[in-house]
């Protein structure tokens, strides 16, 4: 009996590391996200009611609700990772001409695929403390819904290097083991 007990109880004693990650789009390998902050999205689950002749119980329901991915990164000086955000919002939204949709639905190859080129799917590669890939959270058909301001301002006193925010929508996220299989 002991035993058994023994077996199972978490044999990895390390705790997880807040910050130990790294954010990457498929859509932007070029564009390298120096991410600051990161969180994985809540998950929820709706309820159903069960009518009895007492008490109206909560059941399982049928639909899970994911909250939006939001992540903080330091800005290069070239802009690079700021514009791909930018120009993908630009792009799906409001685009000045029509030559800014060709290229956001056009793949490198030149390829037009308006439905796939809108959308990207998305990895937070979290690291365990010797900083190794411990489990990959893969975002599926993610698009951006907000891209925070950066403020210029010359009475600054110290160099803060510029941060922005990204918020996305995304279809599904799953958390799998550093090598792509299902984490239990």
């Amino acid at each position: 009996m002991a035993v058994s007990q023994f077996r199972n109880q978490i044999q990895n004693r390390n705790f997880l590391s807040p910050t130990g990650f790294q954010f990457s789009l498929s859509k932007e390998p070029k564009a390298t996200f120096f991410c600051t902050s990161a969180r994985i999205p809540e998950i929820s689950l709706q309820t159903s009611t069960q009518a009895t002749y007492l008490k109206d119980l909560d059941i399982p329901g049928e639909k899970v609700t994911y909250g939006d991915l939001t992540i903080r990164f330091l800005v290069d000086e070239d802009m690079q990772n700021y514009m791909a955000i930018h120009n993908w919002i630009t792009g799906l939204g409001f685009p000045e001409t029509t030559g800014d949709f060709v290229s956001l639905t056009t793949d490198d190859e030149g390829i037009k695929n308006q439905l796939t080129e809108q959308f990207s799917d998305g990895s937070l590669t979290i690291l365990n403390s010797n900083y190794r890939s411990n489990s990959i959270v893969k975002f599926k058909d993610m698009f951006p819904i907000s891209l925070s301001s950066l403020e210029f301002d010359t009475s600054a006193t110290d160099i803060e290097y510029f941060t922005a925010e990204a918020s996305f929508k995304y279809t599904i996220y799953n958390i799998l083991d550093s090598d792509n299989r299902t984490r239990l």
